[in-house]
């Protein structure tokens, strides 16, 4: 119902905001890959909230508890489940909508939905549901790590602050350097500056988080349906707060002629590549080889420190206001969460393209 995601390698999430705990299960991983415990909690430390200045001061530990599927280290090729406990709730700070809806939220429609819904920090529907997927992405990154494949995202755009350098321009490897996570050292002040403003303003900005993945091997994607950039564009999609998704030359690419879009052909070293990379490493819905890169937009976050016109269960007009402890921006923290599913994409299609061949 909607809990699960992938074919091969295949994940399924659960727990809420405010319950004991969330948690996930990856099924699919193949047998004897070395689990690295440190490096699944290190990818859960760039997403935990309680970071900086600029991210929510929810404090959460984010400790991962591997509960099946390892021996002596290694993958068993049975489920892996993960718990992380949730252990800072503060319930009471939602107390005050109970029976209302907050503007832009999930509220009204879970309520429509389901016909009841957990209003504690929204329950299912909070961003704190993406540690599980953080947790999952880590195993999927470690088995990306034996053929090669890198991922690295990184905040490009903060309201209308926008590193214009391509990302060939760029040292990824400073992504992390600021708790901004943009590699530009100059432009992350500036980022730095302006959310922290918005923040005293008791408002809330969006970005964008873009990324690029390296060494990816040719032939991966499913025509026609389950197409790379289609699953791509779905796994990013189902990320919170997101609003828009593009790859390759994408919008931009309509101002081009054929001509100049196209991306010609060569041998180098016997190996195929193209002169340009307008298709952004996928064509035909399949890996090229080339380098993947994509942009992922994030709206504002929607809990404000304000007061805003709405309704209650009744129908009834309400004033609500934000309260407690959430992101003035949310793209500083999502950049773990944008490389984890597409992790997870990756390796899904890796494993799926293994069963296409003899």
């Amino acid at each position: 119902m909607g809990n699960s995601f992938g074919r091969v390698f295949r994940i399924s999430t659960f727990g809420e905001s405010h319950g004991k705990a969330i948690g996930v299960i990856v099924d699919g991983c193949p047998a004897g890959l070395e689990i690295d415990e440190a490096f699944i909690q290190k990818e859960l430390e760039r997403r935990k909230p309680g970071q900086s200045k600029i991210t929510t001061q929810r404090k959460e530990g984010d400790e991962v508890e591997i509960l099946s599927g390892t021996f002596e280290g290694k993958s068993t090729g049975t489920p892996i489940s993960m718990l992380i406990r949730n252990q800072d709730q503060k319930s009471k700070d939602y107390s005050h909508i109970a029976e209302s809806f907050r503007p832009s939220h999930a509220d009204f429609t879970y309520q429509a939905k389901y016909g009841l819904r957990d209003y504690r920090g929204g329950g299912r529907s909070s961003a704190r549901e993406t540690a599980a997927r953080v947790a999952a992405g880590a195993i999927a990154k470690l088995l990306l790590k034996h053929y090669g494949v890198q991922i690295n995202a990184y905040v490009s755009q903060v309201g209308e602050i926008k590193l214009d350098k391509p990302y060939q321009q760029l040292d990824l490897s400073q992504t992390d350097s600021n708790i901004v996570r943009c590699p530009d050292a100059a432009l992350a002040e500036q980022m730095i500056g302006y959310i922290d403003l918005i923040r005293k303003e008791r408002d809330t900005v969006g970005g964008i988080v873009s990324c690029v993945v390296k060494n990816t091997p040719v032939g991966l994607g499913e025509p026609v349906f389950d197409r790379l950039h289609a699953d791509l564009g779905k796994a990013m999609l189902s990320i919170n707060a997101v609003k828009g998704f593009e790859y390759g030359s994408g919008f931009a690419g309509i101002a081009l002629r054929g001509s100049q879009h196209n991306d010609e052909f060569y041998t180098e070293e016997g190996k195929v590549k193209t002169k340009t990379n307008h298709s952004g490493g996928i064509q035909g819905g399949i890996s090229n080889g080339e380098d993947i890169y994509f942009k992922v937009a994030f709206k504002p976050v929607a809990t404000i420190m304000q007061d805003q016109a709405s309704i209650n269960e009744a129908g009834e007009a309400v004033t609500v206001s934000g309260k407690g402890r959430h992101d003035p921006c949310v793209v500083p923290r999502a950049v773990p969460i944008v490389e984890a599913m597409c992790a997870l994409v990756l390796a899904d299609h890796l494993l799926l393209n293994k069963l296409n061949k003899l």
